[in-house]
């Protein structure tokens, strides 16, 4: 940060050449220049190139107050955040104003006074941009004294003034934020009384207290976020208001799979500073990414409500935790994450999706678990063969999986506890006839460790396809041919047995 100009009086600031501009003008001009420069504008909002990011950009030349519309977790705060940026590093204000008064275009009575009985002498001050931002969540319960500012009755009685005396305002955070950026989130929450009281500022750009003849210019830029769920279940914007907003601009999900994976990347805390290193291969940040995408097209998923992106950030550090536990508890310094780690996003799945009545049904934890499993299928099948495919010849289909899925016809088992060692963990893997061959066939993992993931992926994207049976419990999982993993949970054959093997299916058909 740059140092404050040293000018500290009126006259000084008249010399020097500065003219006063207002707040829109300041950060047009600064727009223009980043443009032109090839400046990164709006650095780390990815996704948005083409659509979002423009549009932002041209209300701003267009001088606008806007509005974001978008679901939960699309990065609208974190753009309206970053609009300061825009404005000049420093600016003069008269010293002790409470409305940051430009000297030579005051608007307070404070400041017309203080300029009029000292002239030059006045003393000048300098507001960093950084102060030049105000924000409000909006709540039922914001007032227009909150927002507007109100009548100070005991400053008024003290002193022995009217209350048609500027000298007795109490301003709100708006005026407060005179000269500056004023950011209002989920405006549908305001109730409509009280966005009334925000009508003069957007289009007469002035304020009016308590219904007497006082009247001060503000000069701020109004920028809005909303979620279209809120405009019927808390709220609506009113029409006078959605009339004066002059930009009206929509925020989306990534769009592409390698965007959100870059997003995630780089908002969740993957790089820990512990005593662990964890590898996070990248088919796994895929897997996560992919959970976001299923939620966003599940019908068990409420889709008004939005998947936000903090989502794939939790489970991912989820993931990572998982894994760094495992390590810890068996003193090892480095560890590379496994497929049976995927169990401990749920947790970040279940807070975060709604669910509609059909998922209600089914439970939280029962979707988030198909979530997950629809995303390894999905990503899996870009690494090794698709087994559902047809007609790929020996090495495709469900053919290039013979090998592994006629060890399991023998009654082979593959038991995979949580925590196991990475060396008991690669046993259990290795005793697989063909499994190991198959990955190398198609992948080129760079270590053992990743190897391994990939093989236990195999097995898990054969269940999701119900070639292989899986029993979960708490310690684990365990897979198993398919056909003997519901022969084994059937016990005797009693007169119930058909109905648990129809229950089993209609599971299989569910989840996989």
């Amino acid at each position: 940060m740059a140092d404050a100009p040293q000018i500290s009086t009126l006259g000084d600031l008249k010399a020097s050449g500065y003219r006063p501009r207002s707040v829109k003008d300041e950060i047009r001009a600064n727009l223009i220049a980043r443009l032109q420069s090839g400046d990164d504008v709006f650095p780390g909002i990815l996704g948005f190139d083409r659509t979002v990011i423009p549009q932002v950009q041209n209300a701003l030349l267009g001088r606008h107050d806007f509005i974001l519309l978008g679901l939960r977790g699309q990065a609208k705060s974190r753009i309206v955040r970053m609009l300061p940026s825009l404005l000049d590093e420093w600016v003069p204000e008269v010293e002790g104003s409470e409305i940051h008064d430009d000297p030579l275009d005051p608007v307070s009575k404070y400041a017309r006074d203080l300029i009029h009985d000292q002239g030059d002498e006045t003393p000048v001050s300098w507001l960093h941009r950084s102060a030049r931002y105000g924000e409000k969540l909006a709540t039922p319960d914001t007032s227009i004294a909150d927002l507007i500012g109100d009548i100070d009755p005991i400053k008024a009685a003290t002193r022995k003034l009217t209350y048609a005396d500027e000298e007795v305002i109490h301003f709100g955070i708006i005026p407060r934020t005179h000269r500056g950026i004023f950011a209002i989130n989920e405006l549908p929450d305001l109730q409509p009384r009280i966005q009334v009281g925000l009508l003069n500022i957007m289009e007469e750009q002035d304020i009016q207290i308590r219904g007497f003849n006082v009247r001060i210019p503000i000069d701020v830029l109004m920028v809005y976020t909303a979620n279209p769920e809120d405009y019927t279940n808390r709220g609506s914007i009113i029409t006078p208001l959605k009339d004066r907003i002059d930009s009206q601009i929509l925020t989306h999900y990534p769009r592409e799979l390698g965007i959100g994976v870059e997003i995630t990347r780089q908002e969740a805390w993957a790089e820990r500073d512990g005593a662990v290193t964890v590898h996070v291969p990248h088919v796994f940040r895929q897997i996560v990414e992919q959970v976001a995408f299923e939620a966003r097209a599940s019908e068990y998923v409420d889709q008004k409500s939005g998947v936000s992106a903090r989502l794939t950030r939790a489970a991912l550090e989820d993931l990572v935790s998982a894994a760094e536990r495992r390590a810890l508890i068996h003193g090892e310094s480095e560890t590379t994450l496994r497929a049976s780690d995927l169990e401990a996003i749920e947790p970040a799945v279940t807070g975060k999706v709604e669910l509609v009545y059909e998922g209600e049904q089914e439970g939280a934890q029962g979707v988030a678990r198909a979530l997950v499993g629809k995303a390894v299928s999905t990503i899996v099948k870009t690494y090794l063969p698709d087994p559902t495919a047809k007609g790929s010849g020996a090495d495709g289909g469900r053919a290039a999986y013979r090998e592994v899925l006629g060890w399991f016809s023998k009654g082979h088992t593959v038991d995979l506890d949580t925590d196991l060692r990475f060396a008991e963990y690669v046993q259990q893997l290795d005793r697989v006839e063909g499994l190991g061959a198959l990955v190398d066939a198609h992948t080129a993992p760079p270590s053992p460790a990743e190897k391994a993931s990939m093989m236990e992926l195999a097995l898990e994207m054969l269940h999701q396809h119900s070639l292989l049976g899986k029993e979960v419990a708490d310690d684990g999982a365990s897979y198993a041919d398919m056909m003997g993993s519901v022969l084994s949970g059937l016990g005797s054959f009693g007169a119930d047995d058909d109905d648990d093997l129809d229950d089993d299916e209609e599971d299989y058909r569910r989840f996989g």
